[in-house]
């Protein structure tokens, strides 16, 4: 199948569609754009600014991808997005350049984007996030692989949030999420680990009764950061426990925010 433009679609000069791209009626593809090859980007969407967009990604009606950023900070250059392969922007979804001239703003694969949520400058958001509708990530986030964000979720600047972490519906993340648990409240709090999501990721209930235990120590018995991970860091690694390496590794990593 050859690309498909649709005669009402504006594509600016410069921009740059590779083979088996399809464009509906009255989109917009700027100038700096490049689309990889089997994407679709439906009708009256943009891809708009310095953005790179991969593989077999789909970009429903009314989505902005690539507008520039909100921070006031921004003074010009050639701030940028980078897009990986198959994912989905759903309607009104709205993805920000970064603010500095070649800076980048990143999303990974497989990443899962519903209705009227909104990613902000210079996140790097990894693969197969699921993004419920009415959520938005602000500006220098970090997010990990695997991560599921409820409905109406909102993340503050700076913060992170680990691989394999669910966000439930209506938190307020204001603090970094480590991997492996589930939060919420307003502000969130971890309230215990991310069990169904795990089993849906292979993790067998071994492999989640040594999770149990690390949250336990983290939350449960008293200790302050420094010294649960102190506690973490003198168990002994276990060949069913692949889970206590990354939780050490996060929780030890700079942090602007702190951890919920």
């Amino acid at each position: 199948m050859s690309t498909q433009i649709h005669p009402t679609a504006i594509i600016e000069p410069g921009a740059e569609l590779d083979e088996n791209v399809e464009i509906g009626a009255y989109a917009y593809i700027g100038a700096n754009v490049k689309i990889g090859a089997g994407t679709k980007v439906d009708h009256h969407a943009t891809v708009d600014g310095f953005t790179e967009v991969g593989l077999n990604n789909e970009i429903f009606p009314y989505a902005y991808i690539g507008a520039k950023t909100h921070d006031l900070k921004y003074t010009g250059g050639r701030p940028r997005l980078k897009i990986g392969d198959r994912n989905t922007f759903r309607e009104y979804v709205s993805i920000h350049l970064a603010t500095n001239d070649e800076e980048y703003t990143i999303l990974g694969d497989d990443n899962n984007i519903l209705a009227y949520s909104h990613v902000a400058h210079d996140c790097i958001i990894g693969s197969h996030l699921v993004m419920s509708s009415h959520a938005a990530i602000g500006g220098h986030v970090v997010v990990g692989d695997h991560v599921t964000v409820g409905w109406g979720v909102g993340i503050h600047q700076f913060c992170r949030v680990g691989s394999y972490a669910m966000l439930s519906a209506g938190s307020k993340i204001v603090q970094d999420v480590l991997p492996f648990m589930l939060v919420d409240g307003s502000p969130a709090d971890h309230r215990h680990i991310n069990k169904v999501g795990l089993e849906r990721n292979g993790y067998n209930s071994a492999n989640i009764e040594h999770l149990r235990a690390h949250f336990k120590t983290l939350f449960k018995e008293g200790y302050n950061k420094s010294q649960a991970i102190e506690r973490l860091q003198a168990k002994p690694q276990v060949e069913d426990d692949p889970f206590l390496p990354a939780l050490l590794e996060f929780a030890t990593a700079e942090t602007h925010r702190g951890i919920a």
